[in-house]
């Protein structure tokens, strides 16, 4: 299939000279990390909340949501984490010689547990755990004390997630959210966003939009319970009419607090298999000017044959119309279109329920839908489609007061999408540095499949060249060295929200359609809890037909 205009708008170059890897072997020298950074050990210390969304070795769809402690000891070397606590929800583990439960809560992490990072912010850390995973291995990416973006990198399964420090939080105010995964009946692809005011005891309020393999429930009236775990007996309820008639009842979550403004949700009942983020929504408003985007999904969607795209830009908002200065680029099944697309939309407050829920209309010359609900909340403007037409995720960042691109920058880089090719999930977690003069940037990467596969031997070269934003934001960035992955290079376009984030989509024609996001990066960042957490769209699973007819 293409999009309008398709053919690439990058073209993944050879890759030059090939280091160890799961097919063969080579004379070169292991790659080492760049000789600056600054990072060690001492950057994980204190208490992190982490979580991975993916697949695992039979296809199933698996959510990770946990925290640990790290001592920020060890220099570049061994540092101990010393206890904590994981849910995991994985239908597959019915299917086990030994069946256990399909979700899992509280389960501990134990103090042998280990982790290291290296000078360029890159760092591994081995959970042991007495979950049917066993020990569990995060391969992440520091962009300071505070964050970090993260993939499973053991042959369990293959998913991506994000790192982040803890501080104390209390439940106040208004949240909106955003959640993904899958329905429990079918195995197909099921997303939700809403938001809700928490009351006394916990209590909520609010609305809720759900998309059911393109089937939408939208602007539901919620209700429930919101309560801060991890508990072994999770009592976080969202309620609404798609939960009574579709899912058996309400849907219960274990919530793991970063702060008071950032949430993780996991879903612990096995009606459904959900996880993702709320954030504070200090206004029930969408921002006027430019907004990066970045959606992925499904579209069109059908049982057998669903049509993954990755699709992001800006959208330019005025008080009520996305005018036609809004540009989109799009990678449908690996066809990507050759230049911004030019768009436009309507949107207005339509919450029924509570005054911060919006809807997109109107969409002219836009692929991905014609009808969107939309939240605002302290991570961007959540998104869903809601149109029947397809099943489309993602969201919208305010712009800021600097979005400066200004190398010598180190990045750390995290993307997760579908391998055409191989058919199965990819997941990659990188470092890179740009050079002061020529365009030029190099890394390291790792990368991790599922399913079948296993991690590729890292790290793996990441070389090549970028083009610097334009003035509307618009930035790009190829490899001319990867080695031993599965598409053997990469092209995305970026987008430049505050000087610090850029979220992504993949934009050459290797076979891939992925998003994702690179952060700038700081080991002795003064104020890392100043920075907003953002929303990052994880890929959205295949129905279990579909997995089938692909196999």
């Amino acid at each position: 299939m293409s999009v309008r205009n398709a053919f690439a708008l990058f073209i993944a170059l050879s890759t030059l000279a090939l280091l160890v890897g799961c097919g063969g072997g080579s004379s070169s020298p292991p790659p080492v990390p760049p000789p600056n950074g600054g990072f060690s050990n001492s950057n994980l210390s204190g208490t992190y909340v982490f979580s991975v969304s993916g697949t695992d070795v039979n296809n199933d769809p698996v959510q990770i949501v946990g925290s640990f402690t790290a001592n920020g000891s060890g220099g570049n070397g061994k540092g101990g984490i010393t206890g904590g606590t994981l849910d995991i929800a994985d239908p597959g583990f019915e299917a086990l010689k030994t069946p256990v439960a399909p979700v899992l809560t509280n389960s501990p992490i134990a103090s042998s547990s280990s982790y290291t990072v290296s000078v360029d912010g890159r760092g591994q850390a081995t959970l042991v755990t007495s979950t049917p995973f066993g020990d569990i291995i995060l391969d992440f990416v520091l962009s300071s004390s505070s964050h970090g973006l993260v993939t499973e990198f053991d042959g369990n399964a293959s998913g991506s997630g994000t790192l982040d420090l803890q501080s104390t939080a209390t439940l106040a105010g208004a949240y909106a959210f955003s959640l993904s995964g899958s329905d429990g009946s079918s195995g197909y692809p099921l997303a939700t966003v809403g938001a809700f005011t928490v009351g006394s005891g916990g209590t909520i309020a609010g609305a809720e939009d759900f998309n059911d393999a393109n089937l939408a429930y939208p602007n539901e009236a919620l209700l429930g319970t919101v309560a801060l775990g991890p508990s072994s007996t999770p009592s976080t309820t969202l309620e609404t009419s798609f939960t009574s008639s579709v899912a058996g009842g309400p849907l219960t979550f274990d919530v793991y607090a970063i702060d008071s403004t950032h949430l993780k949700f996991i879903e612990t009942d096995a009606f459904e298999f959900l996880a993702g983020d709320a954030y504070s929504q200090p206004s029930a408003t969408v921002s006027s000017g430019s907004l990066a985007f970045t959606l992925a999904g499904f579209f069109p969607f059908s049982p057998t044959n669903p049509t993954p795209v990755a699709a992001g830009g800006f959208m330019v908002a005025n008080g009520g119309n996305i005018t036609t200065a809004s540009t989109e680029d799009v990678n449908e099944d690996g066809s990507t279109s050759t230049a911004p697309i030019n768009f436009s939309a309507t949107y207005s407050n339509t919450g029924s329920q509570i005054p911060g829920r919006f809807t997109l209309t109107d969409f002219s010359n836009f692929f991905g839908g014609t009808q969107y609900a939309a939240y605002p909340s302290s991570g961007g403007l959540l998104l869903l489609e809601i149109d029947d037409s397809g099943l489309m995720v993602g969201a919208a960042y305010p712009p800021q007061s600097s979005t400066a691109f200004t190398p010598p920058q180190g990045f750390g880089l995290n993307f997760t999408g579908i391998n055409l090719t191989d058919e199965v999930e990819v997941d990659d977690i990188a470092e890179f540095a740009t050079a002061s003069t020529g365009g030029t940037f190099t890394g390291l990467v790792d990368e991790n499949f599922a399913p079948g596969g296993a991690p590729i031997t890292p790290p793996q070269v990441l070389d090549g060249t970028f083009t610097a934003p334009d003035a509307n934001g618009r930035g790009s960035l190829i490899t001319t060295t990867l080695n031993n992955t599965l598409n053997g290079g990469l092209g995305i376009t970026f987008y430049s929200v505050d000087g610090t984030t850029f979220p992504f989509v993949e934009t050459d024609t290797g076979g891939q359609v992925s998003t994702g996001v690179f952060v700038l990066q700081n080991a002795n960042d003064p104020s890392p809890a100043a920075r907003s957490h953002m929303f990052v769209p994880q890929r959205l699973i295949r129905g279990k037909a579909a997995r089938q007819k692909n196999k």
